[in-house]
């Protein structure tokens, strides 16, 4: 009995050893999962290649220190110094995150994060004591001992409060294409089957949501923002004597404009009256237009001196009413394919440019001058396109391009951005299943996070429209409403603009 408290410390040892051993051993069993969660960690994100690496490395070094006499004290000193940096990690999670994720899992995988905090706190506090019973047999060491411990302390904690403040800013205004899985920020709440898997979003207003048809254009479809009542309307334009090609609807209340840029023609009739009459004709031709107002257009048009795209405003109370902007997009390769994007509009005063092929969004106002050229989260720069000459003076691109930013929808100072590419240590599995959205503000430089949206029976997101409320989602054949928790709420009442969302019906 009297070996009992010589042996205890060598048995406290061991079990902190083979404590690091299983958590060690359970990690390299099950990586690629480890590096995913550390991935969405909403702290390290920027760091989790490095850091999956190096937890386990540590652990296992520990370990082996820990079951050998002569290291066994530099063991506790280190066991000390990383139960440290493992305490300052979740007590930031608890307290400074912008959201808690799920436990970590592993060994403790039955505790939530502050009973996680409560272990690390006993471990600390055991590993200090060991410590401070081994050193205290020479009397001189206790002042060494109390500004060893205290350093390792120290420098433990910094280091994972200066790793999670420079995260924080890789990851929103810097990201190395890393990405961060909010903790629900949207909950499926309502889903409407549809006649056809053909419909696209064209507007909306207090009470409803517009759909347009792309196999029955003239055919535009009034959804209640309770998704239970739906009302056809068949348009009917006061001219049929123009050679149709792409004829689309838009919705701004309290008209709906039906329109074909390749004539180019708009026409503009009131919300459920079935008569809309021309209001432009052979003022500019456009592939895509946001409305503005009755009278004001944003429009993405051809450059006649060199073909190439160009975003233009048509105002029909101005005598000239075509402007062009032609330094807003930004030529790469051909001024045509490598500048092609979605024009949309964000619902106030701004309107978007999201590019296809690099990592860029433009935010203008409503005049067209750019306020802002914005990123998006991966490294895809310039546009990777290769383009062909043909005899007949086109292009066409040579082999398929690597898209971006496919679908994107806006509202406020928030970016909806469906992307098609991988970030780092996300999974494989989980991208056959779903699309990944990825959320951006519009009045600065910064990422907010990510989310999922799951395909259904092989049917994929066809588009997106974001209100203050919801965010709506066509997929095949059904119009899915999903809520918005406080994390994406919370962003929109950031600018100090936004009205009262209990009240918004939309």
């Amino acid at each position: 009995m009297k070996k009992f408290p010589q042996i205890l410390p060598v048995i406290f040892a061991y079990c902190f050893a083979l404590l690091f051993i299983y958590a060690s051993i359970s990690k390299i069993l099950d990586f690629a999962n480890f590096q995913v969660q550390l991935a969405q960690s909403p702290l390290l994100s920027a760091y989790a290649g490095f850091i999956s690496y190096a937890v386990i490395v540590a652990e296992l070094v520990i370990a082996v220190l820990l079951f050998i006499k002569s290291t066994r004290l530099a063991g506790l000193y280190l066991s000390l110094g990383i139960m440290v940096s493992f305490t300052v990690y979740i007590y930031l999670i608890l307290n400074y995150s912008d959201f808690i994720p799920c436990s970590c899992g592993g060994i403790l995988e039955k505790l939530g994060w502050t009973e996680h905090l409560i272990f690390n706190i006993v471990c600390v506090l055991t590993a200090l004591a060991w410590i401070c019973i081994l050193e205290r047999r020479d009397e001189k060491k206790i002042y060494k001992t109390i500004i060893s411990t205290a350093s390792i302390s120290i420098v433990s904690a910094g280091v994972i409060i200066g790793l999670f403040l420079s995260s924080e800013n890789i990851i929103k205004k810097e990201n190395n294409f890393t990405r961060r899985f909010l903790l629900h920020p949207v909950i499926e709440d309502k889903t409407l089957g549809l006649d056809n898997k053909n419909y696209y979003f064209a507007g909306r207003d207090d009470h409803s949501i517009y759909l347009g048809s792309k196999i029955l254009p003239q055919t535009m479809i009034n959804v209640d923002t309770q998704l239970v009542h739906i009302e056809k309307m068949k348009v009917t334009p006061d001219n049929f004597n123009h050679t149709y090609r792409n004829i689309r609807v838009q919705v701004k209340a309290p008209y709906y404009y039906f329109y074909d840029g390749t004539v180019p023609v708009i026409f503009r009739g009131k919300i459920g009256d079935t008569s809309a009459r021309t209001i432009s004709f052979g003022d500019a031709y456009f592939s895509q237009i946001v409305v503005q107002d009755s009278l004001r257009f944003a429009l993405r048009t051809q450059s006649r001196d060199n073909m190439q795209f160009v975003l233009a405003s048509l105002n029909l109370a101005n005598r000239q009413k075509v402007e062009l902007y032609p330094s807003v997009l930004e030529k790469q390769i051909d001024g045509v394919f490598d500048v092609d994007g979605r024009l949309i509009s964000s619902n106030t005063q701004h309107v978007i440019y999201a590019y296809t092929y690099r990592n860029q969004f433009i935010v203008m106002n409503d005049s067209l001058q750019v306020q802002k050229r914005l990123n998006t989260i991966d490294t895809t720069t310039t546009a990777k396109i290769k383009i062909t000459a043909l005899s007949n003076g086109k292009h066409k691109m040579e082999a398929p391009p690597l898209k971006v930013n496919k679908l994107s929808a806006a509202n406020r100072n928030l970016l909806f951005n469906q992307s098609d590419l991988m970030g780092k240590h996300e999974s494989k599995a989980a991208w056959k299943k779903a699309k990944v959205v990825d959320v951006y503000r519009t009045d600065k430089q910064e990422y907010i996070g990510s989310f999922y949206i799951y395909n259904r029976e092989d049917q994929k997101i066809t588009d997106l429209m974001a209100t203050d409320k919801y965010l709506y989602v066509l997929r095949g054949n059904e119009l899915i409403r999903y809520q918005f928790t406080k994390l994406i709420i919370d962003e929109y009442e950031k600018t100090g603009k936004a009205e009262n969302l209990k009240q918004s019906r939309h």
